[in-house]
């Protein structure tokens, strides 16, 4: 079991930055996969980042490339997203989430999941 709590979102003006952070309980997160998703209101989940269990590779939707960074720390368990330049349409409820595997995309294959953060940005 993983249980996993995300923190950092708020509310920010274009072009700001803002760093969410995802806090996974148990003594194997480093076996996880950790993915980042959103959901703006009315619209699917997405996805929005991803990183391997290394913190060797990482994967991005093509909205938020060059934007946006996904890190881990496996000694902390926790994995971190940080968010510049973010515009009116990153507003979402962003959501975490791990699983043992490799299919980054793909919300289904994501075990476990954290409850979400707002963030919201103004125009």
């Amino acid at each position: 079991q993983v249980q996993l709590v995300e923190s950092g979102g708020g509310l920010v003006q274009a072009g700001g930055s803002l760093r969410l952070s995802c806090a996974a309980s148990g003594r194997t997160f480093s076996r996880y996969a950790m993915g980042w998703f959103r959901q703006a209101p009315g619209k699917d989940r997405e996805f929005v980042s991803a990183i391997s269990v290394s913190g060797a590779r990482t994967y991005y939707a093509d909205s938020v490339k060059g934007r946006f960074t996904i890190s881990r720390d496996n000694a902390k368990n926790t994995v971190y997203l940080q968010m510049n330049s973010l515009k009116p349409e990153d507003t979402a409820v962003y959501y975490c989430a791990a699983q043992i595997g490799a299919n980054y995309y793909e919300p289904p294959k994501y075990a476990y999941w954290g409850q979400g953060t707002q963030v919201t940005v103004s125009s």
